[in-house]
Formats: structure tokens, C-alpha cells, sequence
């Protein structure tokens, strides 16, 4: 039975442990850190934030620091962007990966269309000779002496210097992009954001006209990949002839597709789409609008009256993306 004082003790090893190696890694940053930084910058799209068990959780919180400062981010699940959900990542965005190994198997598998993507990849690795450091742009080596779990092995001090390496790359960035106090506050909107989304409509916000993807359930494949690449939605509505919205089109339903090898013949929209897509109205709040995209795990509504589509509700564009891009000119 362990005394108190015997438990304080562990505790106090367990902090010194991973304050050690926090400290060894602060001594080890290198141009690889600033180079990282810039990349990160310089993207045009979206931060990326993946890792599998225990490097997710940190990269979910990374990916939730760096859109709070002014970065826009999100997490990806290795393992779902393998089964369509990769087709969120463009060529404008960078991947930032965390693996302590450098070797788990959902991350490598996305190596190659990553590549084929020609999205730059930063990587959180505790082994800078592994498969995932050797295929990234920029490697970042977070190497721990020892786990502070006494058998050394659960993840410990490894997960605590990827977390802090995170923290260091988003206030970098911060840095760099000369982030403010009212910066910070925009991007904090607390219930502001809650009263937004209650005041407006999602008439208001829905896109419409020559920026609402359409095609028809005949259109050629060649003309539906166009539109859906064009209108960077994410997502294409189609309709049938009578102008009803038949299904919708994804970037993750091309990329099943692909994988699938379905698409040498080049099927026509209607043979791609999904059908019983996900629907609004558009007298609903924008708050309604969010709640259910949430519910489905789903980042985009067509908005429809008597069946017929008026337009295409984004959450992007309801959290104010005009903001965030504003902010990154």
C-alpha cells in the first residue's frame, strides 16, 4: 500500500521526467521548426491535423489551437480519410501528422495520395528515420528518452512533447503573422456566434447562382468533375430533368469511386451520385441548419423548396469564412 507521500513522490518523478524532455527538446529545435511555421503560413487552404489513438487526441487539440489563433483547421481520422473522408484535403492545404513511431499504418496508406494530392506534410515524429519523417516535406523529430509511465509504455512523455510541439508551432505562428488581442477575440465570439447564428437565416447565407454546384443527373463525368472542382464546395447538387434535386456528388464520393477503379468508364453524374441527401429549407435559421449538419456529421445542406434546389448551405460560410480568409490576406 503507497503512502501519500510515496505517491507525491511518483507524481513529482512523472513531471520531472516529462519536463525533462520538453526541455531537451527545446534544445533541439532546429530550422526544420521554422521552415514547418512558414509552410504553415503560407497555406492557402487548410491545416490538416491527423494521428491515430492517442497522437488523434493531441492532434484534435492542436487542430482546435491553431484555428482559435487564426489558422484554419480541422482534425482527420487516419482511418476514415482511407474509406473517402481524404476527399476534404485539396492541393492547397498542408497536412500536419503526429505518429511517435512514424510507422502506424492509417497514416502511411495516406502517403500516397497525399503525394499524388500535392499536399505538403509536416510531420510530429519520435523516429526521424522513419517511413513518415523520410516522406514528409518537413520532419520534426519529438524523440522522448523514456515514457514516464514505469513501463515505459504508455504513451506519456511522448504524447506531452508532441502536444507542446504543437503549442509551439501555432504561437509561432502567431508570431509570424503578428496575431492581435482583437484577432484573438474574432475568432472567440462566444455567444455572439450563438446570437449570429439565431438572427440570420439560411436564405442569408446560402450560396446561390454562379457559385451553387449544379449538374444535371446526365452530365458527363468529365463535366462533373469540372464543376465540383470549380466551385470548391466540396459537394455538387444534381437534378433530374424536371429540376428536382435528385442526389448529390462529394469530393469523397469521387475519391470511393477512384478506389473502387469505377471510374475508367467515366460514369455519368446520376451513376455517381448519393440519393436522400440532407435538406433545408430555406426559412429555417442558420442555427437549425448547423444543428443538423452536426447531427449527421456533414459539412454542407442543399437547400431546397418543393423539392427543387435553391442553393447550397456550408457550415464554412455560417461560422463566417469571409472572416477567416479577411484575416489571412
Amino acid at each position: 500500500m503507497k503512502t501519500n507521500d510515496q505517491l507525491i513522490d511518483v507524481g513529482r518523478e512523472v513531471l520531472e521526467i516529462e519536463a525533462s524532455a520538453l526541455a531537451a527538446l527545446a534544445g533541439r529545435l532546429d530550422d526544420s521548426f521554422a521552415g514547418a511555421v512558414r509552410l504553415l503560413r503560407d497555406c492557402r487552404g487548410r491545416v490538416v491535423v491527423t494521428g491515430m489513438g492517442k497522437s488523434g487526441h493531441i492532434a484534435h487539440k492542436v487542430a482546435a489551437t491553431l484555428a482559435s489563433t487564426g489558422t484554419p483547421a480541422f482534425f482527420l481520422h487516419p482511418g476514415e480519410a482511407a474509406h473517402g473522408d481524404l476527399g476534404m484535403v485539396t492541393a492547397a492545404d498542408v497536412v500536419l501528422a503526429f505518429s511517435n513511431s512514424g510507422r502506424t499504418a492509417e497514416l502511411l496508406a495516406l502517403l500516397e495520395p497525399l503525394s499524388a494530392l500535392g499536399a505538403p506534410l509536416i510531420a510530429v515524429v519520435g523516429d526521424d528515420a522513419s517511413p513518415l519523417a523520410v516522406s514528409a516535406t518537413v520532419s520534426l523529430e519529438a524523440a522522448v528518452e523514456r515514457e514516464a509511465c514505469p513501463l515505459n509504455l504508455a504513451p506519456t512523455t511522448s504524447t506531452t512533447t508532441a502536444l507542446a510541439l504543437g503549442d509551439a508551432l501555432a504561437v509561432a505562428l502567431m508570431e509570424l503573422r503578428q496575431f492581435k488581442a482583437d484577432d484573438f477575440a474574432r475568432f472567440h465570439p462566444g455567444g455572439r456566434l450563438g446570437e449570429r447564428l439565431r438572427s440570420l437565416s439560411v436564405k442569408e447565407l446560402m450560396v446561390t447562382g454562379e457559385r451553387f454546384p449544379v449538374v444535371k443527373t446526365t452530365a458527363g463525368f468529365d463535366e462533373t468533375i469540372a464543376v465540383l472542382t470549380e466551385k470548391r464546395q466540396g459537394i455538387v447538387a444534381v437534378v433530374d430533368d424536371a429540376g428536382g434535386l435528385a442526389g448529390v456528388i462529394s469530393n469523397g464520393d469521387v475519391l470511393r469511386l477512384l478506389a473502387n477503379g469505377r471510374t475508367a468508364a467515366k460514369p455519368a453524374a446520376g451513376a455517381m451520385m448519393s440519393t436522400g441527401p440532407k435538406t433545408i429549407t430555406p426559412d429555417k435559421s442558420a442555427e437549425n441548419a448547423v444543428a443538423l449538419m452536426e447531427s449527421h456529421n456533414i459539412t454542407a445542406l442543399v437547400v431546397v423548396d418543393d423539392g427543387r434546389p435553391l442553393g447550397l448551405f456550408h457550415l464554412h460560410d455560417a461560422l463566417g469564412r469571409r472572416q477567416f480568409w479577411t484575416s489571412r490576406e
